[in-house]
């Protein structure tokens, strides 16, 4: 039996989701289309929209449908950069965000960007006030709502306002918090002004149980902001090409399906969590819970294991049957330090020893008593040592 401990990176397809995706896929035509079956399609990409809209709090029209939310972070960021006001070229960014955000952000550099670095706490937190130094006379900034490895939960109520009052335009990478945390883009924008303060939130579906390939990017109607794509004026123009109705009716439903849900599984998951961190501190004294212990993603255990290997330790969680992560699962297959868990001020060292259980939907009593049967063994070995007690 397979125990499933990596819903951050993607969650089970919801049964229900599959089945109005795949009922949403015998509308034939293109929403685009002006004949009879173009306007069912289209009929049905539009009420869509508006079910994501009032989950998110947005208006419906500024719902931009993508495949993903590295999509969705890319056209965020490209788009704002390219409409800056003139004589603005610094892009303010935490050191402890996504690789998405990260590696678009090194890319914007490259044409001409600089970067305002704002550091993180030893929690993955972003503080507002730094948060707020950096922002005068910016082209643009970004932060996580949730860290998405740590799980630390950010305060972006301070930081929406604080981007409003710099009149710098803010984009929320809402990725890693989307049905954890409560989220309605018009509360957080508040009373901005136009083109500063909250503009853009990333979402993707398949962290929530709708199909890999559906995401948003939640887009105010005020935003100064390019496209990504051309090729037609879909979109309010700002994602070209033909809509995915099957996606937006899959999308909508998982999203109504977790926001429904929420508080109910946020509880579940938090009581989950705490039996599993506390159960590998009691087994492996050394290890070090990482991020805030209160404030954190419910089904997130972002985990510490000093002087062994993230990646030996995977590997033989594995092969007991369990998955986890070290961190990203964008950055799968590619051996290196988390600089989340650097930028919290630890070693590089400590960066290649952490593990992030993360729970999710299907998660069990039994997937917890699966990790704490044999991470004491599975410690022992990866760190060299019979330091683990037993289990």
């Amino acid at each position: 039996m397979r125990h499933y401990l990596d819903h951050a990176a993607t969650t089970p397809l919801r049964p229900d989701v599959r089945d109005a995706w795949l009922q949403a896929t015998m509308v034939t035509g293109n929403a685009a289309s002006t004949h009879g079956a173009g306007q069912d399609a289209r009929r049905l990409l539009e009420e869509s929209r508006e079910r994501i809209a009032a989950v998110l709090g947005s208006d419906p029209i500024e719902v931009v449908l993508t495949s993903g939310g590295t999509e969705s972070i890319n056209t965020a960021l490209r788009g704002l950069w390219a409409s800056r006001p003139q004589g603005t070229d610094a892009i303010v960014l935490p050191d402890a965000e996504h690789h998405a955000t990260v590696d678009t952000t090194a890319a914007l550099v490259r044409e001409g960007a600089n970067v305002r670095e704002v550091r993180v706490t030893d929690q993955a937190r972003i503080d507002p006030d730094m948060f707020a130094s950096a922002l005068p006379g910016a082209a643009l900034a970004t932060a996580l709502v949730a860290n998405n490895e740590a799980g630390t939960i950010n305060d972006v109520g301070a930081l929406s306002q604080a981007a409003g009052t710099a009149m710098v335009p803010l984009h929320l990478d809402a990725v890693a918090a989307l049905g954890h945390v409560p989220l309605s883009f018009r509360g957080l924008r508040g009373d901005a002004p136009a083109g500063a303060g909250l503009v853009a939130m990333s979402i993707a579906g398949h962290k929530i149980g709708a199909p890999v390939g559906v995401g948003a990017l939640v887009v105010a109607r005020t935003a100064r902001m390019s496209a990504l794509l051309h090729g037609g004026a879909q979109q309010r123009g700002l994602r070209a090409g033909t809509q995915d109705v099957a996606g937006a009716a899959a999308l909508a439903l998982a999203l109504e399906r977790a926001e429904a849900e929420r508080e109910t599984e946020s509880a579940r998951l938090a009581a989950l969590r705490d039996r599993l961190v506390g159960g590998i501190l009691q087994r492996v004294p050394q290890a070090v819970l990482l991020g805030d212990r209160a404030e954190r993603l419910p089904g997130n255990a972002h985990i510490l294991f000093p002087g062994a290997v993230g990646e030996s330790l995977l590997f033989l969680l594995d092969v007991a049957g369990i998955a986890a992560s070290t961190g990203s699962a964008c950055q799968a297959g590619v051996a290196e330090p988390s600089h989340v868990v650097m930028a919290m001020g630890r070693s590089e060292q400590d960066a290649r020893s952490v593990l992030r259980f993360s729970l999710g939907r299907t998660s069990s009593d039994d997937d917890v008593d699966a990790v704490l049967a044999v991470i004491a063994d599975v410690f022992a070995r990866a760190s060299g040592s019979r330091s683990g007690s037993g289990s």
